[in-house]
Order: structure tokens, then C-alpha cells, then sequence
């Protein structure tokens, strides 16, 4: 065997007994103290495929703040802000007195939305770049923290939520609205969503189906304390039963 094929076939062999002897290299190893989340994660920006003209004919923004009791002076997240549909809107419900931060972990979904906000002037928005596993807020902030069709491209749901949970006043609330179908279509599945905040110290506060939304409407809040990462069951079906 000539000595460069030699040496290609045992930095691979070293690759490959170093992926077998620790499951977890595939994760950020800033996730790795808490459980893997057992199902598919859907491809980022599936939630741009309607226009911000249909999502507005069918009401859906105005449905969600609505439910979520947004008004003058709320202080809330959007998390994966996106091109900033709910950003803007947001921005208009809460007025002066409130403040919406948008934070996204795509560059060029920023980018744009700082552009947008810019342009119409929204000086009661502020964004922020989070991480796949940390939105990276600031603690003890929001009324409301917003997951809009995003919930099903968080590969690391324990740790996200875990790290998200301080960044609520108290009485502050989770809103998530997701399509119910499975995790690789761009939907989470009701049974599996519920698992996955129970698991992180969450408890839930509303469930409606709208058909304004193409899915549900679902409100959390934080119950009892906040569990140490090694101490989270991680749910392992989609029918939202725990295991180890």
C-alpha cells in the first residue's frame, strides 16, 4: 500500500472508532449535557412559504396576539423572527410602551429584518442572533416568548427550552403554534410537544385548533423549578411517552 493511502485509510479508521466511542458527536457540545431529543427536525424556513398577504387574509397573526392577550406595553420574544411577520406585527400591538425582541439563527434572515425594521422605523424592536440550542435571551425580560412555526427545526429542544425558561417574568407565558403532522413535515405532533415542556418544567395553560392558523394555538408556563439537564426524560415516541 503506498504511504499517503495508508495514511488516509487510518485517519479514517481513527474517525471512525472516535464517532463509535461517543455517541454524541454529532450534537453542539454545548447540548451534550442534556438528553438527545429521539425524532426528526425539519429543514429551516419552512414557515416563509406563505406570503405575509395569505397569513393576513386568514387572520392569523391578529388570532394569535389575540389569544396570547398582547396589548399596549406587552414585552415579548419572537423567536425565529424570520423575515419578521410576527416582528412587525408585534411591534404595532404593544406601541411605545412595549418592546418585541426578534432573534433568529439565520444571518441573512437577520440581515433582513434589520433592513425592515429600519425601513418602517419600528423603534420598539431590537434583535438579537441566537444559537440551534440557546436563544440567548435575557433573563427575567418577557411577558410572552413567541414560537411560530419554528418549534419543529429545534434539533435540541431540552436544552433550548431549558436555557429559554429564565427569560420569562413571572406569570409569563410560552406560545407555540405548529401544524399538527410529523416532525420532518414542518409539524409537531400535540402528544410530543406537550412531553418535551412537561420535561423541562412546563406546564400547559391553553390548546385550541384554529383553522386561521393551519394547526393549533398552545400556551405554556413555567411550573415548580427548573430541572437539572442530567434529570430531564427525554420523550422517545410521538405519542409523547418518556423514557431514558
Amino acid at each position: 500500500m503506498r504511504p499517503l493511502a495508508a495514511a488516509l485509510l487510518t485517519l479514517l479508521t481513527l474517525a471512525g472508532c472516535t464517532a463509535a466511542s461517543d455517541p454524541d458527536a454529532d450534537r453542539p457540545a454545548t447540548a451534550r449535557e442534556f438528553p438527545r431529543a429521539w425524532r426528526s427536525v425539519s429543514a429551516l424556513g419552512g414557515k416563509e412559504a406563505a406570503s405575509e398577504d395569505q397569513r393576513d387574509n386568514l387572520g392569523e397573526a391578529e388570532v394569535v396576539m389575540d389569544l396570547a392577550r398582547i396589548g399596549e406595553g406587552t414585552t415579548v420574544a419572537d423567536i425565529g423572527a424570520g423575515e419578521g411577520y410576527y416582528t412587525v406585527r408585534l411591534a404595532e400591538r404593544v406601541g411605545a410602551k412595549g418592546r418585541v425582541l426578534a432573534e433568529d439563527i439565520d444571518p441573512g434572515a437577520i440581515k433582513r429584518l434589520g433592513e425592515r425594521v429600519v425601513r418602517e422605523r419600528l423603534d420598539n424592536v431590537s434583535i438579537k442572533t441566537g444559537t440551534p440550542d440557546d436563544p440567548r435571551l435575557p433573563d427575567n425580560s418577557f411577558d410572552r416568548i413567541f414560537l411560530v412555526h419554528m418549534y419543529h427545526e429545534v434539533g435540541e429542544p431540552y436544552a433550548f427550552l431549558w436555557r429559554l425558561r429564565p427569560a420569562l417574568r413571572p406569570g409569563g407565558q410560552v406560545i407555540v403554534v405548529d401544524a399538527d403532522r410529523p416532525t420532518d413535515q414542518h409539524g409537531m405532533p400535540p402528544e410530543l410537544l406537550f412531553c418535551e415542556f412537561q420535561a423541562v418544567g412546563f406546564r400547559l395553560v391553553e390548546f385550541v385548533r384554529k383553522p386561521e392558523l393551519k394547526g393549533y394555538y398552545a400556551q405554556f408556563e413555567a411550573s415548580g423549578d427548573r430541572p437539572d439537564p442530567a434529570a430531564i426524560k427525554p420523550c422517545n415516541t410521538a405519542k409523547g411517552k418518556t423514557g431514558t
